[in-house]
């Protein structure tokens, strides 16, 4: 790579566009501490509190994503559309990058469309096994579009497509020595099965509110519960957190112990964490988000369930969830099965690969 250069990413929104950004940057600082780096995100998303406790500088573009139902907040959007590229214009011209990376999110659109008509290169990585349209419209411009899926070549320029992988935290990958601190770390019962849940760094509030009413058969089984219900509903399910076997938190920060202590996951189906879970390597039942851009959770839950590596149920069939979920607990052979077949999917190079495709381009 040039000795100097500069390297601009935008993803956000959530920790799913956040968190590939972040270990894209981390792998080419480490391999370039001379480089420069910037971040762009939609003002009032997680990005903008996250990247700077993180390291980075980052800018904001004044963008939100278009409402699915009518709304008057719909008529604004092309007026923050226009507002984001003039924006993102400006911020390009001024930090002038050698490279810009999307990882998606609302931010991502108008810089990386910005960025091709300056003709700066671009690289999209797309988390999804279903991208959405911002990221289809992009890779006609894009010089490489780094995916986690096989199959993409329906949405995207075949010859531009590398298949690497989702980025992952480094430390999970080597979960299984980390289980005694993992129980130790959240005052778990190393006797007894440990079913957590998790729904994405915010919550979800339909897992919520069936873990609460199942709550009383799955202790009544002699089952423990590890349950993040974000942080916009840790005050509505807090009491529960005191029953016994139940240990409780808004957000989990090692979330490496918290997949160590875990003997079967209820989890949403998000891309970034699919490829933590196959990484992880334990049993999983996902329950897909309904309420994401062209039902992409459900797609990316029925990659790993299609391959006999997890299960699903829908959130409008949630009355088989405590058999579905029971049958899973009392069938070792099961467990052992889902465990090993979803370790086969797991990609856990995938950080090194994208920045190797990076450095291509910036040569």
């Amino acid at each position: 790579m040039k000795p100097s250069v500069n390297i601009l990413l935008s993803g956000g929104g959530t920790g799913g566009h956040i968190y590939p950004a972040v270990a894209i940057a981390n792998e080419l600082k480490a391999r370039h501490p001379e480089a420069e780096f910037l971040f762009v995100g939609a003002n009032g998303r997680m990005e903008m509190e996250k990247i700077p406790q993180l390291g980075y500088k980052i800018e904001g573009l004044n963008i939100s994503g278009i409402q699915r139902s009518l709304t008057l907040k719909n008529l604004s959007f092309p007026f923050k559309l226009l507002q984001s590229l003039y924006r993102a214009g400006k911020i390009l011209r001024k930090f002038r990058p050698n490279v810009v990376i999307g990882t998606g999110g609302y931010a991502s659109g108008p810089t990386l469309y910005m960025a091709s008509l300056k003709n700066i290169p671009s690289l999209i990585q797309e988390q999804n096994s279903y991208p959405g349209i911002t990221n289809k419209l992009l890779a006609k411009k894009a010089e490489k579009i780094c995916v986690a899926y096989d199959g993409l070549e329906k949405y995207f320029p075949k010859e531009k497509m590398i298949k690497t992988g989702n980025p992952v935290r480094q430390d999970l990958l080597d979960i299984e020595s980390k289980r005694a601190e993992g129980l130790a770390h959240f005052g778990l019962d190393p006797k007894k099965t440990t079913i957590a849940v998790i729904g994405g760094s915010l919550g979800a509030k339909r897992i919520n509110e069936m873990i609460a009413q199942h709550l009383e058969t799955l202790l009544d089984k002699g089952l423990q519960v590890l349950w993040q219900t974000g942080k916009l509903y840790i005050d509505r399910f807090e009491a529960l957190g005191k029953k016994e076997g139940v240990v409780m938190r808004a957000f989990i920060q090692r979330m490496d112990l918290f997949y160590a202590a875990a003997d079967v996951l209820i989890s949403r189906a998000g891309a970034g964490t699919i490829s933590e879970l196959c990484i992880v390597g334990k049993p999983v039942l996902f329950i897909p988000s309904p309420n994401v851009a062209e039902d992409h959770q459900t797609k990316n839950a029925l990659s790993v369930v299609n391959e006999d590596a997890a299960l699903m149920i829908k959130e409008s069939e949630l009355e088989s969830f405590e058999e579905v979920l029971l049958g899973i607990v009392g069938d070792p052979e099961k467990r052992k099965d889902l465990s090993e077949n979803i370790k086969k999917l797991a990609l856990p190079d995938a950080t090194r690969r994208i920045a190797d495709e990076v450095e291509k381009i910036v040569k």
